[in-house]
């Protein structure tokens, strides 16, 4: 096979750690100053928050019990200094930390697309594309909020936790005891969910892909689903996967809220204890309220902290799985990679050269010691019944894949020794499905050449027979094509392919059967363009029709990956054994058929 896999350090399964080690070393650097800033708003909200209980004493005791009104004015301003401090600080670690999770999101969608781009045709051969965009699309936001999660947790309700905490402590240590007594079986209990959410994540990414996957398929083929009447068995496949997409939600929901039980009980018993403790001893002790009431704030100030802080786990090991995910495309997807000392290719006869190549899709042979050379500057035709290896070639020669065995040279180069950009620079695609992209007619023209001026491309237009119908569109050039070129026939998609190709000006051009899909009004006004774009090229083309390559300079019939023939197509024809000979009479018999009368004198 063509395609490697690129080696990089697995990631820990069971390690969160690892995860975040990771994201913490691609992100820190650039947002250390917005980080620092969030966590030192952060900083603000877990003190003001203590403070507030702190400062319950003092409202207690001195406004209620020792009545100073002096005293109050000085407290209320403090509490009201201190709620104004939160509310700006909470603001500003909120527009902080979403400025840096959105670009942290979008530098990751940029990155994902490049390294989407960097792969191999072979990689996305294997994968379905719609299941990949939305695995990609549903995993993004994990790196994103492994970080959020980091330092709001961290900076906020650990550092608020643990403020509240010492004030606890300070008002009154035997209770504070008391709450802590109940804290080791609950980190287990959270532990244990956490445990088996990780699992039940992975999997509700996986059948919410396939959900978002099947819909995008059917949506790009509802031509299909209608003319098929796929519509039932289609709506029983999708509900299927819906339905158990649905159960790994359910598992995910019940799983998660199993913290809420949990905390709120053990919460209700350290609560409950605290209150008893405290109320028997005002009643028989006659211990002041003040430091009570200051204690009691701050332990249920310190209750959605910690509720949240017993959440983490399960939110991280959530955040965690879309996160590894990403990293598996990032990582672990095949590669083609060109050598360290490649150069670039210098194309002058535009000559291709096969020399026993053979090729495999993984263990089914399709190439096997195929070689011939397609002179420069000429056409060379392939012919051979379906499945002989005739788009392997064409895939090859803008390596596509990679052959294992042999060589191909253009103008006696290795093209496993130049850059692949090179190479491709010089080569222009024309394929059997031609594909456009959203945007106006003039934008897909100039897909095959950037710089090309609006000259160039209806320059290219022209020659491709369709200036004519670009100008009955509504806003000619810059009509919008609408999803794949839905808005156009098939005969004009392909010669705007075909314009596209042009465009590019390129010494090598590839046809793959770029006529054999189309009905014959349009076939004519397409190989008409085709035989504009084929003049002084080295043309190599997959004829699906042998009287659309008759005048081929050179036709390769190749039959179970091998080539059996070769020749021009009197000389081919002539011989009445050959694969060719027997090819051409079927498809003149074929025709025959089709054009005779169906009635009359001579029936």
């Amino acid at each position: 096979m063509a395609a490697q896999t690129k080696k990089v350090p697995a990631i820990d399964p069971d390690s969160v750690s690892a995860v975040l080690r990771r994201i913490v070393s691609e992100n820190g650097r650039d947002h250390w100053r917005g980080y620092a800033f969030a966590i030192a708003c952060l900083a603000t909200v877990a003190l003001t928050t203590a403070f507030t209980a702190w400062i319950m004493e003092a409202v207690v005791n001195e406004a209620f019990a020792n009545r100073r009104a002096d005293v109050v004015w000085l407290i209320c301003g403090s509490i009201l200094a201190a709620f104004v401090l939160r509310g700006f600080a909470s603001y500003g670690q909120a527009v902080a930390l979403a400025k840096i999770g959105n670009n942290i999101v979008a530098r990751y969608q940029r990155r994902l697309f490049a390294h989407l781009m960097n792969l191999s045709v072979g990689y996305f051969t294997d994968a379905r594309s719609a299941h990949l965009s939305a695995q990609v699309s549903q995993n993004i936001n994990g790196i994103r909020d492994v970080l959020n999660l980091t330092v709001t947790s961290m900076a906020r309700d650990l550092l608020t936790l643990i403020a509240l905490i010492g004030v606890m402590l300070l008002k009154d240590p035997v209770l504070t005891l008391i709450v802590f007594v109940v804290a080791p079986p609950l980190l287990w209990a959270l532990r244990y969910i956490s445990r088996r959410l990780r699992s039940a994540t992975r999997e509700s990414v996986i059948f919410n892909s396939r959900v978002l996957g099947a819909m995008q398929e059917t949506i790009q083929g509802i031509a299909i689903v209608k003319a098929f009447t796929m519509e039932a068995e289609l709506t029983r496949k999708v509900d299927g996967v819906i339905t158990a997409a649905e159960n790994r939600s359910n598992r995910i929901a019940r799983l998660s809220e199993r913290t809420s039980p949990i905390t709120e009980t053990f919460a209700g018993v350290a609560i409950s204890s605290v209150l008893a403790y405290a109320a028997f001893r005002s009643i028989y002790g006659g211990v002041p309220p003040g430091a009570f009431f200051s204690f009691v704030a701050a332990l249920l100030m310190a209750y959605e902290p910690a509720k949240r802080l017993a959440k983490l786990q399960v939110q991280m090991e959530r955040a965690v799985v879309n996160a590894r995910m990403i990293y598996e495309i990032l990582d672990s997807q095949p590669h083609q990679r060109d050598k360290p000392d490649a150069r670039d290719l210098v194309v002058s006869e535009a000559r291709i050269e096969f020399r026993h190549v053979g090729f495999a899709y993984g263990e089914n042979a399709i190439l096997k010691d195929v070689s011939f050379v397609a002179e420069g500057g000429r056409t060379t035709a392939l012919v051979g019944p379906s499945g002989a290896g005739k788009s392997t070639i064409i895939t090859l020669i803008p390596r596509f894949y990679d052959p294992g065995q042999g060589e191909i040279l253009i103008d006696g180069q290795n093209i496993a020794d130049v850059t692949k950009a090179s190479l491709r620079r010089h080569i222009a695609y024309v394929s059997q499905q031609p594909y456009l992209f959203e945007g106006t007619i003039r934008d897909n023209i100039r897909y095959g050449r950037p710089d090309a001026t609006d000259a160039e491309i209806e320059d290219a237009a022209k020659h491709a027979y369709a200036h004519d119908f670009i100008m009955a569109q509504p806003m000619g050039y810059d009509t919008p094509v609408g999803e794949n070129g839905l808005t156009l026939s098939g005969g004009q998609r392909q010669r705007l392919s075909i314009a596209r190709a042009l465009v590019r000006n390129a010494p090598i051009l590839l046809l793959d059967e770029a006529t054999s899909a189309l009905d014959t009004e349009s076939e004519a006004a397409v190989q008409k363009a085709l035989d504009e774009a084929m003049g002084g090229r080295t043309v190599v083309v997959i004829a699906h029709r042998l009287s659309t390559v008759v005048n081929a300079d050179q036709i390769i019939v190749m039959e179970g990956g091998r080539v059996v023939e070769q020749g021009i197509h009197d000389d081919l024809a002539r011989r009445a054994d050959g694969l060719y000979a027997r090819l051409n009479k079927l498809q003149a018999t074929s025709v025959h058929d089709v054009t005779m009368p169906t009635g009359g004198e001579n029936t």
